[in-house]
Formats: C-alpha cells, structure tokens, sequence
C-alpha cells in the first residue's frame, strides 16, 4: 500500500521487562469515578452511570519532560490506573471483562481546567481541555500475567514531594471490569485500547518548574517535569 504521505507513526507504550512495546489504537477516561472527587468537583457523590471521554493515541507522553500547554493558566494533574486491553468486543460481560486486559500503567490525566470550565458553562465539548497534545502522561505497562487481576492498590501523586492525592483503587465507584463492559455498550472495543480509569480528590494545578512522582502499588512509578512552554 502506497500512502500520499508519510503515515503517522504507530502510539505505542513499552512493557515493563521486555523489549516489547504495546500499540495503542484508542484512549478512553473515565470521569468522576471516585465519590471523593466527584466532591470537590462539586458533584453529588453516588453510584450514576459512568460517562466517557476520549483523548487522541498520540497525546501519550513517554518522556520526562511535561511542557506546559498554551491557551491555559490552569492545568491541573489527574493520576489514574490505565488498563491496556488485548481484545475486545461489544456488550461484554462484566463477569468476562478481566480476560480481556493485557496489563496495567500509571497515567495522568491532564486538564486545562479554565478551558474545561468556559466549555461546561457554554455548554460545549471538552476537547480543548482534555485531548492536547501530551496530555496523557503514561509509565511503561506491566502486564496482568505478572500481577494478576488488580482489584486493590493504593494510588498516589507527590508535586515537590508533597502528597497531593492517595487513594486506593478499589474505592472507585465503577470498578475495571464495570468500566470495561459499560463501555463496550457504547464502542467496539479493540485490542490496543487503553481506559484510564477515573482519579481520587487531590487535584490541583501546576506550575512550571514543579516535579511530580506519580505511583500505583504493583503497577509503578511515573515521574515528570513541568516545563515552561517554548
């Protein structure tokens, strides 16, 4: 096949151990998926439907360095558990869902909250706060036959080395394979989908300069630096 272009290059994620890589076709969030932040976002903690977003494959970020976006003074960190799946379908059951991972990663979701708040009030879609460029920040992924189903694990994010957020996955309100199997109503679900899962309380905004440890317990570590904007 002969392409009029350069085709773009394949977003992929390292495994953890391997020379392997794993490529990633889509990436779904989760929002609200933790009664605590759902809280101080000024929502009504209960058990509501899971709602969906989506960020572009290539908003994946491998390396350190997390420059600042433009058009926002308000980018706040999100840390979440990141399921990589190696098959799919549609109308899964909740029951079948875990055979359908491939592994586990830290993610943080990154969000230009000003933006994201101008787009609620208007009532528009929340692309520009959510899906730019090298907003999904993401460790190398470990896989589920190394650790096995996660159903516990404490979750965490440290800017300057103070504790911002900590939790433990299984206070999430919808759990993996919940997340997994409501989704595949709305998608197709593929292998190489990645599902970021939905963050604890804690968020808040960064600034240039700042560093942030990111850490799930089993999964790993992700470590970055807030760059000033070039």
């Amino acid at each position: 096949m002969s392409f009029v272009i350069a085709a773009p290059k394949q977003a992929s994620v390292p495994v953890k151990g391997t020379h392997l890589r794993f490529p990633v076709r889509r990436i779904y969030c989760v929002g609200r998926n933790y009664h605590d932040h759902v809280a101080e976002m000024g929502g009504i903690p209960g058990r509501e439907p899971p709602f969906f977003f989506q960020k572009p494959a290539d908003a994946l970020l491998l390396d350190e360095n997390f420059l600042y976006p433009s058009a926002s003074n308000d980018v706040h960190h999100e840390v979440e558990l990141v399921v990589a799946l190696h098959s799919g379908g549609k109308n899964l059951a909740v029951e079948d869902a875990s055979r359908h991972i491939y592994g586990y990663a830290v993610g943080i979701d990154m969000t230009r909250r000003d933006l994201q708040g101008e787009a609620k009030k208007a009532g528009k879609p929340w692309e520009v706060a959510n899906a730019f460029d090298h907003s999904a920040p993401i460790s190398g992924i470990t896989p589920k036959a190394d650790i096995g189903l996660l159903e516990r694990a404490s979750i965490s994010l440290h800017v300057n080395k103070v504790q911002r957020q900590n939790s433990d996955i299984s206070e999430m309100i919808w759990s993996v394979t919940e997340i997994i199997s409501e989704l595949s109503k709305l998608f197709e679900l593929h292998a190489g989908d990645v599902i970021f899962t939905g963050t604890p309380s804690g968020v808040g905004p960064l600034q240039p300069g700042e560093r942030i440890h990111a850490a799930i317990e089993r999964v790993g570590e992700l470590t970055l630096q807030v760059c000033k904007p070039s």
